[in-house]
Order: C-alpha cells, then structure tokens, then sequence
C-alpha cells in the first residue's frame, strides 16, 4: 500500500507542476500566449518582456510556489504514508518535470528556474536560499537570466554533497540541474555568441 502511495504523491506532483502560471496568469490578464513572442519560454522572465511587472511576478510566484507546495506536502505525509527519502525526491523531480512537460498545456513547458528554486526551498532551506542568492547574485551583476540560472544549477548539487553528502535527494537535484542546464542549451549558444536578451528587455517576435 505504501507504493501505491508513493506513485499517487509523484503523479500528484507532476500535475501540480504541469499548471504553467505563464500561461494561465497571461490570458487571465489579457496578455498574449508566452510561447508566442520572445524566447517563446513561458516563464516569468519571458512574461517580463511584455512590460507588465504584475503579471511577471505572479508567474515568478506561482512557477516557484507549485514546486514549494508539493514537496512540503509530501514531506507533511511521510509519516502518515510511509515516503521515504526515495519518494521526497521523486516527487521533488516529478513537479519539477510537470513544468518543463506540462500534461495540461501540450507539454510545451518553462526551463524550470522557479519551480527549481521551490522545491529546493522545500527540500532544504539553506540549500534553497543559497541557490537563490547565487541567482540574484549573478543576475544582479551580468543581467542574464540564463547565466544566472546555469550558474546556480551548477552549483546547487556541489552545495547538496557538501552540505548533505550522497543521498536519493541529491541524486534528484543532480538530475533536475542537468534537466534545467539542458533546456537552457539555445540560451548558451546566444551567451557564447554575444546573442542572448538581458533581463527585462523587450524582444518580440
């Protein structure tokens, strides 16, 4: 019964991280489809383009939230259903794969930079706030987003080994730091070629 348990709580968080707020806050706003202009990632970097600060937040807050709620969710019924350190990180891995391949919106998903940093709050704060303000850092200094975001996958899994040592939870913070390095593949080649759109800056399509 536990592992039926345990399949429900990981499908359960792969829907929760299915609901792109990009998309839903956009038409609930009147704006445009995210996936229609700019990068075509429907985050709230790319919402940010449009020039409605409100709406970029609120995406910013629901992409991060999502990932926040299931894992704590999940962590609040471990005793109840038997979750072990396997199924936390499982379910850590499945919000976080909801949103780069959300069932609900044709699987056509962000690069999971939010959601990444909600369910690694939720995992571990310190871990969490670390990765965080190494994001703000680099975003702060250099204005890319992207570059930002790599910097941080890169380091998240060193920080967890360090801090935690090896573990089921780390394996799934190495695989989603791959998974989100992966989707920002275009974003690099732009950052190499001197390409890449700087936070907050207007690029339609």
């Amino acid at each position: 019964m536990d592992a039926l348990y345990s399949v429900l709580a990981v499908l359960g968080a792969y829907l929760v991280g299915s609901i792109s707020f990009a998309v839903v806050i956009s038409k609930a706003m009147g704006l445009a489809d995210p996936r229609s202009y700019g990068s075509g990632n429907p985050g709230a970097t790319n919402v940010l383009r449009t020039g409605n600060k409100l709406a970029a937040a609120l995406t910013l807050a629901g992409d991060a939230l999502k990932g926040l709620v299931a894992v704590l969710v999940a962590k609040a019924l471990a005793d109840r259903f038997g979750f072990g350190d396997g199924t936390i990180a499982l379910v850590a891995l499945a919000a976080f794969v909801g949103h780069l391949f959300p069932v609900f919106h044709r699987f056509q998903g962000g690069k999971g930079v939010a959601t990444a940093a909600g369910v690694l709050l939720a995992l571990k704060p310190v871990l969490g706030l670390g990765t965080l303000a190494t994001w703000l850092l680099i975003a702060f200094f250099f204005r890319y987003s992207s570059l930002a975001a790599l910097v941080a996958a890169i380091f998240a899994p060193l920080w967890y080994l360090f801090l935690f040592g090896p573990d089921a939870v780390a394996a799934a913070v190495a695989l989603m730091s791959a998974l989100l390095i992966w989707r920002h593949a275009k974003n690099i080649r732009n950052l190499l070629a001197g390409k890449e759109s700087r936070i907050g800056q207007k690029k339609q399509a």
